[in-house]
Formats: C-alpha cells, structure tokens, sequence
C-alpha cells in the first residue's frame, strides 16, 4: 500500500459558512461543494488548492466526532487524507503493521469517497484518513 497523494486536510470549524467566507474572501478560493454526511454527524465545504482539497467540517450534533473535538479541542486541523487505490486493504496493510485503526472496514464519506481512519495513538499524534474509489 502507497499513498498517491494528499487528498485533502479537514479543519474542524464551529461554523461553515463564516469559515467559507474565510476561505473565499480573504484567501481567494472557491468553495465547490457543500454536502451534509450523516453517518459521521458533519456538513462538508471543500475548496481545491492545486492538486489538495480543503475540507471544512461543521459538527451536526454535539456528540458526534467534529463536535467532541471542537470541545476538547478547538476549531483547528482535525484530520490528514491520504488517497489511495483500495481502501479496505490499506486498512488491513497498516493494520498488519501493528497501526490500531478506528474503521475496520470503509465506510461511506464525503464525495461518493470509501473512508477510513486510523487512531491517532498509532500515527505519531496524526487523526489518519485513507480515502479512495472502494
């Protein structure tokens, strides 16, 4: 398993549209998708700067992942993606690789994506996503 690339860095925000303006007016980028995920309890802006994508993610409940971050936390970089050919067995390469993982099996994310995380206890501090086509 290789990553192909940096599919995108998600930053939890407490609200999306004043990040949007953010994004637009003071940084000149354009926001081209807004989408509500209701398996992770979020509502997704994402941005393209180059090759990457910015993703800015929203809690929709206070229980859920961007919320307890946001809580404990802050608004702030939240997760690292990286692109890569088969989801399922890139979990199961850095699983054999002594990685604890947060998702076994993908899941559905954003953008039609198959997603998973691994635990940032196994990643040098670093909330992991792998993200691809299945």
């Amino acid at each position: 398993m290789k990553p192909t690339h940096i599919e995108h860095i998600g930053i939890a925000v407490e609200n999306l549209e004043e990040a949007i303006t953010y994004y637009e007016k003071v940084l000149g980028l354009e926001c081209y998708a807004i989408e509500d995920v209701t398996d992770q309890k979020v509502k997704t802006a994402f941005f393209k700067v180059g090759d990457t994508k910015i993703e800015l993610l929203e809690s929709t409940d206070p229980d859920g992942p961007i919320g307890r971050f946001i809580e404990k936390k802050g608004p702030g970089i939240h997760h690292m993606a990286f692109a890569v050919e088969n989801v399922s067995a890139a979990l199961k390469d850095v699983e054999e690789n002594g990685v604890r993982l947060i998702d076994k099996v993908p899941k559905d994310g954003a953008e039609g994506l198959k997603i998973g995380f691994l635990h940032p206890k196994s990643t040098l501090g670093v909330l992991t996503e792998f993200c691809g086509d299945k």
